[in-house]
């Protein structure tokens, strides 16, 4: 098992990427903190894993809020010990409308639980990393950071501020046992935030979210969207000794979208 004995606190895994990360991690031997908005999502991802075998505990938080963000390091540490792997994973997309139509208090919020939450959580958990001399952590960024959509400027802000959060917390960590990375995700398709995505755009586009989904997906390489799974594996991938000699990278799992 890639991370045996190993304890993974990972932010937004009450559905989808997260989830299915926090579950692949489990099947690897990993204990799994879980954090979320919503509680009963939590408890559900929780049972799943511990009736395949695997161990989860979880706290229900707001992370866009710092109390949160220090309740939630401080319980999985009291749950496990210690916290040898973060994934910040967290976030929503905010409203689907240009910059001259963004309500600022929006763009606050969308910055607040991508961005401001993976710097909180990482400033949390690396003294802890540093003193143990080993630590990953890998933020979940996304292909709006480094391609151009329209209607998403908070998203797309947020995702790019954690390539150069990324950047900069693995070039202090990585002489002291530390590793960060990025991962940006291509469509998901089969998550709420994709679904719901997408039925909005087609809206504004005045088409079917058949339609929309079509379109978007044909300007992939691959002609199709990413799985939770396919995302799950490159983030296994590298938060294991698989990948020791990766530091500071953002690996796209987008199905051929962005080139660097």
């Amino acid at each position: 098992m890639l991370l045996k004995n190993q304890i993974a606190l990972i932010t937004g895994s009450g559905r989808g990427i997260g989830r299915a990360i926090a579950q692949l991690f489990a099947k690897q031997g990993a204990a799994v903190f879980l954090a979320a908005r919503t509680e009963k999502e939590l408890a559900a991802v929780a049972k799943e894993i511990s009736g395949s075998g695997g161990t989860a505990e979880y706290a229900d938080a707001d992370l866009a809020q710092e109390a949160a963000c220090v309740h939630v390091v401080a319980a999985a540490r009291e749950k496990f010990g210690r916290i040898d792997i973060l994934v910040n994973n967290a976030g929503q997309y905010g409203p689907l409308v240009p910059i001259e139509e963004y309500p600022l208090a929006e763009f606050d919020k969308v910055i607040a639980v991508h961005l401001r939450a993976a710097f909180l959580l990482s400033k949390l958990v690396l003294e802890e990393m540093y003193t143990r001399g080993s630590g990953v952590i890998l933020n979940i960024s996304s292909i709006s950071a480094k391609a151009a959509y329209s209607w998403g400027s908070g998203y797309a802000a947020a995702k790019a501020g954690m390539l150069g959060l990324t950047r900069v917390t693995a070039a202090e960590a990585a002489r002291k046992g530390v590793r960060v990375n990025a991962i940006c995700p291509g469509p998901v398709s089969e998550t709420r935030m994709s679904k719901e995505l997408g039925a909005d755009l087609a809206k504004r586009l005045g088409i079917s979210p058949e339609e929309q989904l079509a379109g978007f997906l044909n300007g992939l390489l691959q002609g199709r969207a990413q799985t939770a799974d396919e995302i799950a594996r490159a983030a296994l991938f590298l938060c294991s000794d698989q990948a020791s000699a990766i530091v500071g990278q953002s690996i796209n799992v987008d199905g051929g979208v962005a080139f660097y």
